[in-house]
């Protein structure tokens, strides 16, 4: 499969352009559970939603590689080395704890390492639950699944105490406005099976 063409925030700033790259070479030959496109996809919107609203190029480069740490090989150490230390710090505190077994636990304890970790993390944070809750309304719509179904209400759940978490912490932010809409769509106007 080629290499698409840059997006149009890539050309912003060096760290973006370098994040990007990077973040090509981790999550290349992963895809989507929901829709099975390229898994490069879901830092690309994040990304995207962050630049849209203005954050800067260390932001953006954090939105990039926000899941870097879960699910490649790659430490927070080797980001900081090669980005700088606010993007590994970013990444850091957005990085959920393995040794956590229970979904719910592990959740918890990632939003309050979110919440603790100051602006840049929950503008990060915010634009990865927002891509995410367009993620669960797709594969709700495309799966012809229920949002009832357990699985999916686990995520919402998260979902939603995520969005608490950022009212307390960051109301001001409009990623968390966009959040509460989304969210919102997804209990008023749920996709039907």
């Amino acid at each position: 499969m080629p290499i698409p063409a840059d997006p149009p925030f890539a050309v912003r700033g060096p760290l973006t352009r370098a994040a990007l790259a990077w973040a090509r070479e981790l999550h290349g030959g992963q895809t989507r559970a929901v829709d099975r496109a390229p898994f490069i996809l879901h830092p690309l919107e994040v990304a995207a939603l962050l630049f849209g609203r203005d954050f800067d190029d260390e932001v953006v480069a954090a939105g990039l590689l926000h899941d870097a740490v879960e699910d490649t090989d790659v430490g927070v150490d080797e980001i900081r080395a090669r980005l700088g230390d606010r993007v590994a710090e970013i990444v850091g505190a957005l990085t959920e704890d393995v040794a956590i077994g229970d979904y719910a636990e592990r959740k918890a304890a990632l939003r309050e390492a979110a919440a603790a970790a100051g602006p840049d993390a929950h503008a990060v944070f915010a634009a990865d639950k927002v891509a995410k809750a367009r993620e669960l309304r797709a594969q709700a719509a495309r799966a012809e699944r229920s949002l009832d179904e357990p699985e999916l209400l686990h995520r919402l759940a998260h979902y939603e105490e995520s969005l608490r978490m950022l009212e307390s912490v960051a109301r001001g932010l409009a990623l968390v406005g966009q959040l509460s809409f989304e969210l919102w769509a997804l209990r008023e106007l749920p996709p039907r099976p």
